[in-house]
């Protein structure tokens, strides 16, 4: 796999069209299928290409959150108050780099784009699960998936409840249910689909996008189209880009990606120039809890420092692990509140009757390490934490041995992720160039775009979900109303 960029076609060079429609979207998964459901509903003759023998991409692996919020019915039901002013508020806080104008969107529509997912055939459930956990045990349909009530953010927003889980159990392929649904939605409205079927490079006519061409096993062909939607996933399938733009992601055990996310999409909309953003950016996580009890123990680096609050979001704590000496961390938990994962995805290393004996099995400096211990547990005692500012729910000092600890060290946790580099877009999927300038007939969403989920530090589960259908919808529907080219159709059309 490598990074080269497939030149676009000139129209002049294009003698025969397979297909001529008004927009062709590449890419089955939740951005790439709300897109040609828009598109479609739009009035729009909609081609569907997925290279995949089936819909879902990686979309399918997600355990099915979505991030919505602003006053949803799950958060009524539930007696959650949230409005859309305080989630434009939070997600404004942890992004990198915030486009305030899809912010506002996101958080502004967020209780009508919960109505139309579940206008698809589906309901996310009433209820709410209110501890501490990855994803939801059960069907729970709401839960805190980000760092809402994580300082600063508590502090510039008020925190409520917007991971919306689909009424899935499980970890992962809750996502697949919504997929389904949309898969049905598509054939009621005409959308034409063709599997095993992948893009090969954008057609042109000067700075236009006007078609494309595909690949089917041995058979190759041009669709005409008034636009092109990249819906084609990440690249973190492409060694190549992976080295040049993200390598710690190379230590990673297994990515949380298809086969198929090898950033086609991001160079095809390069190659008429697309502009890509945050590419150094990736989502890598070991998480230590569940069991919830764990987060009232306390992280600590190779020099026996802590540095950062342990209540976070598991890709937030993930991400300052990395930032460490040698990208080592140990979480240490007393004998009155330590607890075994079910399925650990950072190591127990090892329990200790003194912090003399346990410095030395981590091998981190006995003094700072007992200085931490006794500091953190002194303020802890009294719900407070002056250092890191950890909420007091999750405040217990850690006074009684013997100790042990869990290794959150990469190389040692089991840590996962996805690129979160995309294409630069307007706010309704346009794909721009470095100056800002829009590239005619060119759209992108989902993971090949860069909208919402910019910042590993910031990102909460549900917003690649959220965002990807949300903003796939947007592309679609403003992919319809392109006006077809000016210029005469090149070839004709088979059949």
């Amino acid at each position: 796999m490598d990074a080269e960029v497939p030149a676009p076609v000139d129209l002049a060079d294009v003698d025969r069209w397979s297909d001529e429609v008004d927009v062709v979207v590449v890419g089955f998964g939740i951005a790439g299928g709300c897109a040609a459901l828009e598109a479609a509903r739009a009035g729009a003759r909609v081609l569907l290409l997925e290279r995949a023998a089936t819909y879902g991409g990686t979309s399918a692996m997600a355990g099915g959150h979505f991030y919505l919020g602003g006053g949803t019915a799950v958060q009524r039901a539930v007696g959650v108050e949230d409005s859309a002013e305080e989630m434009f508020r939070y997600l404004l806080a942890v992004s990198r780099e915030p486009e305030e104008d899809k912010i506002r969107a996101y958080a502004d529509d967020s209780v009508e784009h919960f109505g139309w997912l579940e206008a698809l055939g589906f309901e996310f459930e009433r209820s709410l699960f209110d501890g501490k956990a990855v994803i939801q045990p059960g069907t729970e349909g709401l839960m805190y998936t980000g760092n809402e009530k994580v300082w600063p953010f508590r502090d510039r927003a008020v925190p409520a409840p917007r991971g919306h889980k689909v009424p899935v159990p499980g970890d992962t392929g809750g996502a697949k249910l919504v997929l389904d649904l949309l898969a049905k939605r598509l054939a009621d409205a005409g959308v034409e689909v063709r599997y095993e079927t992948g893009a090969t490079a954008l057609v042109r006519s000067g700075d236009t996008v006007v078609g494309l061409g595909w690949r089917r096993f041995d058979e190759r062909g041009f669709v005409r189209s008034r636009a092109v939607v990249i819906a084609a996933g990440g690249f973190v399938g492409n060694d190549e880009m992976v080295d040049r733009y993200v390598p710690r992601m190379r230590a990673k055990l297994f990515p949380l990606a298809s086969t198929y996310d090898d950033g086609l999409g991001l160079r095809l909309g390069a190659s008429m120039g697309g502009a890509w953003r945050f590419m150094d950016e990736a989502f890598l996580t070991a998480p230590f809890y569940p069991p919830s009890v764990l987060v009232t123990g306390l992280i600590v680096n190779r020099e026996g420092r802590r540095f950062v609050a342990e209540d976070s979001y598991h890709a937030r704590t993930s991400a300052y692990v990395l930032e460490q000496p040698g990208s080592a961390a140990f979480l240490i938990v007393d004998s009155e509140h330590i607890e075994h994962p079910a399925m650990p995805l950072c190591p127990f290393v090892d329990g200790w009757e003194t912090v003399e004996e346990m410095a030395a099995g981590l091998d981190v400096p006995a003094d700072t390490l007992a200085a931490t211990l006794t500091r953190y547990n002194e303020h802890a005692a009294r719900g407070e934490d002056p250092d890191f500012h950890k909420a007091p729910e999750w405040l217990a000092p850690q006074a009684t041995g013997p100790w042990g600890a869990f290794d959150l060290s990469l190389g040692k946790a089991t840590y996962a992720g996805f690129t979160m580099g995309g294409l630069s877009v307007t706010l309704d999927g346009q794909v721009r160039r470095e100056d800002g300038s829009v590239v005619p007939g060119l759209y992108a969403a989902g993971a090949c775009a860069a909208n919402i989920a910019q910042d590993a530090k910031g990102y909460a589960s549900g917003t690649q979900l959220g965002e990807g259908s949300y903003f796939g919808r947007r592309a679609g529907r403003h992919a319809a109303r392109v006006r077809p080219p000016t210029e005469p159709a090149a070839g004709r059309a088979e059949g």
